[in-house]
Order: C-alpha cells, then sequence, then structure tokens
C-alpha cells in the first residue's frame, strides 16, 4: 500500500540530486574570458571571448535583486561596468572572485546620503560545507548582493577569468 508512493518519491529524489548535480562539459584547456556579463533580470552570467559568448550560467543574486546597490546591506546586486580585481580561495564560499564595487562616484552618492556604500561584492561559489545543494541554489535569490553559482561553475570561472577582466552588471 506504501510501497509505490515511496518508491516514486525515491526515483523524483534521485532525479532532483541528478540533475543538481549533472556535470556540464568543462571549456577547452586555455580559454581564456575577455568579458563578463551579468544580466540580472534573466539571472544569467555570460562569458565572452572576442565578441562570442563562450559559455552562460545560471546565477542566484542578493536577496532584494531589482535596482542597483546604493548601500551596505541592502541585499541588492551592483548594477555597472567594473573589474574582476582579485580572487579569494579562502573565503566563506567555495572560491570567489571580488568584483571593483564600489566605484568612486559610488562612494561619494552614499557619503552624500550619510550611508556606506557597501562592497566585497563576488563571483563565488556555495557556502563551504553546502555544496551537496548543487543547482538548487537557484530557486532563490539568497546573497547579501553576490553573483551566486555552483562550486563546479565556479571553478570554471576561477581558471578562465583572469584578473583585470571587465564587468557589466545589467538590470
Amino acid at each position: 500500500m506504501y510501497r509505490t508512493p515511496l518508491i516514486v518519491l525515491g526515483v523524483v529524489t534521485a532525479g532532483i540530486a541528478a540533475w543538481a548535480h549533472w556535470p556540464h562539459s568543462p571549456l577547452p584547456d586555455g580559454v581564456v574570458a575577455d568579458r563578463v556579463v551579468v544580466r540580472k533580470s534573466a539571472r544569467e552570467l555570460d562569458l565572452y571571448d572576442g565578441g562570442k559568448v563562450l559559455r552562460t550560467y545560471s546565477i542566484s543574486l542578493g536577496v532584494d535583486p531589482i535596482g542597483p546597490k546604493s548601500r551596505k546591506g541592502d541585499g541588492r546586486t551592483p548594477e555597472g561596468r567594473y573589474v574582476i580585481d582579485y580572487r579569494k580561495e579562502d573565503s566563506a564560499f567555495h572560491r570567489a572572485l571580488h568584483i571593483s564595487y564600489p566605484r568612486r562616484d559610488q562612494i561619494a552618492a552614499a557619503r552624500l546620503r550619510g550611508e556606506p556604500p557597501g562592497g566585497l561584492v563576488m563571483i563565488h561559489g556555495l557556502p563551504n560545507g553546502q555544496g551537496w545543494f548543487g543547482r538548487l541554489h537557484r530557486a532563490s535569490d539568497w546573497t547579501n548582493g553576490c553573483i551566486a553559482v555552483t562550486n563546479d561553475e565556479i571553478e570554471e570561472l576561477w581558471r578562465v577569468v583572469p584578473n583585470g577582466t571587465p564587468i557589466e552588471v545589467q538590470p
């Protein structure tokens, strides 16, 4: 009597787990991105080389993703043009690429409002010890304003996106 629903539940659970961790084919060795574009409304990050899209990744954003970041703690992901200026291997997340937010004009605007502009905006993997979530993390926007991908995806981004790469974050 209860056997069939348990079997169905087991099959569905196994299917979700397989999807959450199904690997994509990696970009070939030697590939280097020359530009990153984040389309917040589509929840996508595109890697480019010479105007050609190398790969598109599905992403999660800050908990309040609509509109540009204006102050620390607003839960928004910045919008605008920046660069990947350094990488952090020992972050609270599985690797992280730092985005050069805030720019000088954003710092000045925040000061005029009497608010801290925020910072430490990164493209990162999942929280350490929670990599098992895999693609399931995309079910909601959950970061403090960062751009999140799976651990396998941040490994690939770490490999093909050098420091100094321009990144544009679009609404």
